[in-house]
């Protein structure tokens, strides 16, 4: 049953912080006293997300997981991310992505939402749906805008830096973390029943089970890596409005950046001092986004009055 479990988690790449992988496998194998369980649990994290949810509202019409407040939308992505719904995200805290895409479609049909706010506490996840999500995001009828209440990491900042309406950040808020990874293993010794695993491939499939024990294998799976990670790249790029070389040099090469210095790297477009309450009173304010169909049709007449003139 472990093996089983362990190569189900290890069969996909991940866009997640360090130390976060090895508290999801011990947790799906049930270890909660393993020390990568006991480090997350008392980082502060339950508490961070418990607060920022105290100050969004109630439950927004239709939806799952997100509020509504003073109409701002709010749909939260907290925990590691997964593309469906699982043990981890009705019990453990974690965010699916097939809901979080649900409650946005349903905060742009509502009435009752003038502005959409992503609140983002996560240190990454899965890298399966990520890319779709953020699309998502990116294309949102009703622009979106992020707020960092902790981590917004790896696949989060993936999904995050799309976000059109710009991101705002705690002043202790952490962004970055840009890279994808694969935690696996290989046989060495026979397992405690004395067996030890063979697998055969089709003559003509070689690549699809690499030897991970010599280079040429580990070079196999890094290049799948890169292959990502330069989708990865290239959506924060465009998301930002900088260049992929910007990402590579400056957005800290797969560490993290925090506060001023994320900003000061053009990460996040502003750190909110007063925090989530901050910029949810911000986007209050602002009055209704226009919809992007609406932004378009507004730029096309202006472009057509301008012509005429």
């Amino acid at each position: 049953m472990r093996h089983h479990v362990l190569a189900a988690i290890r069969s996909q790449p991940w866009a997640i912080m360090p130390g976060y992988l090895e508290a999801i496998e011990a947790i799906a194998l049930r270890v909660l006293d393993d020390p990568a369980v006991l480090a997350l649990k008392n980082d502060g994290h339950a508490d961070r997300q418990i607060s920022a949810v105290a100050q969004m509202g109630a439950r927004a019409p239709a939806t799952r997981t997100s509020m509504l407040r003073d109409g701002v939308g709010m749909l939260p992505v907290m925990g590691p991310v997964f593309p469906r719904a699982n043990i981890m995200t009705e019990f453990s805290g974690a965010s699916s992505l097939d809901v979080a895409a649900a409650d946005l479609r349903a905060l742009n049909a509502s009435p009752d939402v003038q502005n959409i706010l992503m609140v983002i506490d996560s240190p990454g996840g899965a890298v399966a749906q990520v890319n779709d999500f953020a699309r998502m995001v990116a294309t949102s009828p009703k622009p979106v805008s992020v707020h960092v209440t902790g981590l917004c990491c790896s696949a989060a900042y993936w999904i995050g830096s799309s976000a059109a309406g710009g991101m705002s950040l705690d002043p202790t808020g952490v962004v970055g973390s840009i890279g994808v990874m694969i935690s696996t293993s290989y046989q060495v010794e026979p397992d405690a029943d004395g067996r030890r695993d063979l697998d055969l491939t089709s003559s003509n499939a070689p690549n699809k089970r690499p030897d991970l024990s010599t280079e040429e294998g580990q070079a196999q799976i890094r290049q799948m890596l890169d292959a990502i990670e330069d989708v990865f790249i290239a959506n924060v790029a465009k998301g930002r409005g900088v260049t992929e070389a910007v990402v590579r040099r400056d957005f800290g090469a797969g560490g993290t950046l925090t506060g001023k210095a994320a900003k000061a790297a053009g990460m996040v477009d502003r750190i909110e001092p007063d925090g989530l309450d901050g910029a949810i009173s911000r986007l209050a304010k602002a009055g209704p986004a226009t919809p992007r169909r609406t932004a378009a049709a507004n730029t096309l007449t202006l472009a057509h009055a301008r012509a005429a003139l």
